[in-house]
């Protein structure tokens, strides 16, 4: 079985994207608190700091294995990571409704493709299902991560994103890999579809 967990409060609230932010106090309870009387036989984190160091000190708390893997980061946001949205919308607000409208025909500008997004994260929960041998295993990534994941995993378009919510520290049970016949997902997720 693979859950997937959100990372915890960072104090930031832009597309913060690739942008390496530490947690917060409340983001190191948040995580802590979630995880309290559960159990994984593996843990497997992206490499940004916000999940990695949890996953480093959960691994080490539990004796279990860690992996970190570079594909699991969150979505790129190019040109746009760290701008407040209400600054996006005031220098570019054409472009910021094409996103939100249709994500997949429309990245932000600099920005990963929705189709990179999806195959390098899909590639990376292969390995995890490949490695799990009956293993419970833990994955720490980011909100963006999750709703794609479980948009490809449960065959909805991606314009469900903004409508699954992934709280700080929130765990998702992952069905992977997905059933045969799942389509191609597009769509528009909204504002915070991917924050």
């Amino acid at each position: 079985m693979i859950e997937l967990m959100r990372h915890g409060d960072t104090g930031q609230r832009s597309y913060r994207g690739r942008i390496d932010d530490p947690l917060t106090d409340l983001g190191w309870a948040q995580l802590r608190a979630a995880v309290a009387g559960r159990a994984w036989g593996l843990v497997v984190s992206s490499s940004l700091q916000r999940c990695a160091a949890f996953a480093r000190e959960l691994a080490g708390a539990r004796g279990v294995p860690l992996q970190l893997d570079p594909r699991l980061v969150e979505y790129h946001f190019g040109d746009w990571q760290g701008v407040p949205i209400e600054q996006i919308d005031a220098t570019d607000g054409a472009a910021l409704g094409r996103f939100w409208a249709d994500p997949v025909a429309h990245p932000p500008p600099g920005a990963e493709t929705f189709a990179q997004f999806r195959e390098r994260l899909s590639a990376a929960l292969d390995d995890v299902a490949a490695q799990a041998q009956g293993r419970r295993v833990l994955v720490v990534t980011h909100g963006g991560a999750i709703r794609l994941l479980r948009c490809v995993a449960e065959r909805r378009d991606f314009g469900d994103m903004a409508g699954i919510d992934v709280a700080h520290a929130s765990l998702h049970p992952l069905a992977w890999p997905p059933r045969q016949g799942t389509a191609d997902a597009g769509g528009a997720p909204q504002r915070r579809a991917l924050a």
